[in-house]
């Protein structure tokens, strides 16, 4: 029930699971919230609204709030003194004019996209304002999908079909290490499509919540995804299940990658998968003869250690192979970061500027490396909590000190923020600036329905602010933001979309875009066809076919896995614990364990633990799991400490870095840990545990 004399402003929810992202509506009264709610007119969500998305209410009016700009006069301190947006924008404008602009870097992070994503005026403008005043600037794409897209890339396969489709065509939805935890709205597509009998499988090395909605779940062994996939082609091919027509229309490659997969048979693939052969024809064969049959590819966690972008690139093949694209029902499904067919919108980044002299790549390792040996004079870190989302975190924070000044731009404290940041720059929130998000299937108005609590800021004032310090005349020549939005989002895709006709039109434009990709069968590689054999990969000195991961190194036994839960997204609002009904269900790092594990250990649920390798180390809760194999354990991500114990070392070359429009460099990030219970008398030693 409404309270009278209320506005009802429709929405979207900042949390950022693209590609289902949730409607909302935010009930306002006397200029304070009201509630938030599913909105149940958004054609993408139809109400629903999940426990992350309920909890952002918690956001506004929160005594935690970030709302006045902070200094402290050490990192050894957390003494912060309040001061004037003046006095600090000058401060930040002279670091950067005495440092110059190959001495200044930006590396922003999901917070801006809270309501803006999959728009990205935003990040456009973080790239404008880089370019013009020539500052090194990096896109967090690569700590999340980057590495992935490259894999799919490679053969061709980025755009991806909608949940609607999937929903509404799919006999068979392969949950490739995707869960629905990350995008919960796909959920209701998967029941969608098993109420009309549709079969629902799901790989992944313990039983996520997607298991619990499938009819055959295949756990397996970390890194062990890019052999499954060989295996499947090898009886795919070997049986003659393959689509002989897509592939001579569609394909280049064919007969070399026949070949190849010759000598990775389910009997090879078994011992490294954890599966038996039985299980892997079973697995090929199903796949092969159900049709049109969907895969969903997980998003982030899938590329992160020996898997890397090879697990992407040898998943991808499959649907070609199985002339599974460009059909209803078929091809790839969902996943984060991705788009459909056609998707373009306008670019404000002024594209002919040059690149910084002294150009630092997108690339992690290359990055951390520039920061400590004081490349970097001054770090803008707008809605970024480097420290929680970088790995080898002691190395990036040793990096860090060698950096003069450090800004951070956030709704609430974080663990970049308390241990490297000179200078804090409290934001607004979605529900206090105007902005447009975008699923795949639509465009979405998101109205400023809250005047900013204190004297909190977006991100679009204080660049131009700092720009007007700059002398940058030319970086904000609209006369309000809502021309700058329409400058992105008036193109065609959008059926020439603005500010106002979305006014007009509750909020919300359909996107111009195919529910199928790649209707027109023209593929994402030079030769315009999927490439099985990549020679781009191959001049890059990648291999040209699709590989098996390299084998762990098992220095330390047990193999540390992450991802997403329910309950949290990524470091968002400090962890989690800033918001209550998060941080009761987060009380604080858990490590997920087998039963075995935890026996071999002499350890019970609960019990506190010393997580560790030759890196570093860090605590957490055991969570005893039946969901777990030996030999595995796992966390979900964002957690400070986390990634004290992950690796940085590059995976790819950098002459691939610049294949694709999205960033790649991301690092290796995988981790082979030891559990051992804390003892303050005789602290474990990571350099030397035995």
């Amino acid at each position: 029930m409404t309270v009278k004399g209320s506005t009802t402003f429709h929405t979207m929810c900042p949390m950022n699971c693209h590609p289902t992202l949730c409607g909302m509506t935010a009930e306002v009264a006397a200029g304070k919230l009201v509630r938030t709610k599913g909105d149940v007119d958004n054609p993408d969500s139809q109400g629903f609204l999940c426990v992350r998305g309920r909890a952002a209410e918690e956001i506004i009016g929160n005594d935690k709030r970030l709302l006045y700009p902070l200094v402290r006069a050490s990192r050894e301190s957390q003494e912060w003194r309040r001061v004037s947006w003046d006095d600090v924008l000058d401060r930040i404008a002279n670091a950067m004019k005495n440092a110059g602009g190959n001495r200044v870097g930006i590396w922003p992070g999901h917070g801006n996209g809270s309501n803006d994503y999959a728009v990205g005026v935003k990040s456009q403008l973080i790239g404008r304002f880089a370019k013009m005043f020539g500052t090194q600037s990096w896109n967090p794409t690569m700590i999340c999908w980057g590495l992935g897209g490259f894999g799919l890339g490679l053969t061709g396969a980025l755009e991806t079909s909608t949940k609607e489709d999937m929903g509404e065509n799919a006999d068979l939805i392969v949950m490739w290490a995707a869960n629905i935890s990350s995008q919960p709205n796909t959920a209701r597509y998967i029941k969608a499509a098993k109420r009309r009998g549709a079969k629902v499988i799901t790989i992944d090395v313990r039983e996520t919540e997607t298991a619990a909605q499938s009819d055959d779940v295949y756990l397996i062994k970390p890194a062990s995804d890019p052999a499954l996939a060989l295996a499947m082609m090898h009886v795919i091919i070997g049986e003659g299940l393959h689509d002989n027509r897509f592939i001579a229309d569609h394909t280049i490659g064919f007969e070399a990658l026949a070949k190849h997969v010759k000598q990775f048979p389910p009997s090879w693939a078994a011992p490294i998968t954890g599966l038996t052969e039985a299980q892997i024809l079973q697995l090929a064969r199903t796949y092969a003869k159900t049709k049109p049959a969907m895969m969903v590819i997980g998003g982030s966690s899938l590329h992160k250690g020996p898997n890397s972008w090879l697990a992407a690139r040898a998943v991808s093949c499959l649907p070609a192979l199985t002339g599974n694209l460009g059909v209803s029902g078929g091809g790839i499904g969902p996943r984060h970061g991705s788009s459909g067919y056609g998707r373009r919108l306008g670019d404000i980044t002024g594209t002919k500027m040059p690149p910084a002299d002294d150009h630092i790549p997108n690339q992690m390792p290359e990055i951390v490396e520039a920061l400590r040996a004081g490349k970097i004079g001054v770090l803008l870190l707008p809605g970024s909590n480097m420290l929680s989302s970088y790995p080898d975190a002691e190395n990036l924070a040793a990096a860090l000190d060698n950096v003069d000044l450090v800004i951070s731009t956030d709704l609430f404290m974080s663990e970049t923020a308390r241990r490297a940041a000179d200078i804090i720059l409290p934001s607004t929130a979605w529900l206090e600036e105007l902005g447009c998000k975008a699923t795949n299937t639509h465009l979405y108005l998101m109205e400023k329905a809250l005047d900013p609590p204190g004297e909190t800021k977006s991100l679009v004032d204080v660049l131009k602010a700092l720009a007007d310090r700059l002398g940058l005349e030319k970086f904000y020549p609209w006369a309000t933001h809502e021309a700058c939005i329409n400058a992105v989002i008036d193109h065609p895709f959008t059926g020439q979309a603005t500010v106002a006709k979305l006014r007009d039109s509750d909020g919300r434009a359909a996107l111009q875009t195919s529910h199928v990709a790649y209707p027109t069968h023209a593929y994402h590689t030079p030769s315009g066809k999927i490439e099985f054999y990549s020679a781009r990969a191959e001049q890059a000195g990648l291999p040209p076919l699709p590989e098996p991961a390299d084998d762990i190194v098992r220095d330390f036994p047990l193999t540390l896995c992450q991802g997403r839960t329910i309950t949290h997204f990524h470091s968002f609002y400090d962890q989690g614990q800033a918001l209550p009904s998060l941080a009761a269900k987060n009380p604080g790092p858990e490590l997920w364990m087998s039963l075995a594990d935890v026996d071999a250990r002499k350890l019970s649920h609960g019990d506190v633990v010393q997580v560790f390798n030759s890196r570093g180390i860090f605590e957490a809760t055991v969570c005893v799991s039946y969901s777990m194999t030996a030999g595995t354990v796992w966390m979900r991500d964002g957690w400070a400490g986390l990634n004290k114990v992950t690796s940085g070392s590059s995976v790819l070359p950098s002459e691939a870095l610049t294949f694709f429009p999205f960033t790649v460099g991301q690092s290796n990030y995988g981790a082979q840990v030891e559990v051992a219970p804390v003892d303050p008398v005789d602290p474990v030693d990571p350099v030397d545990p035995v």
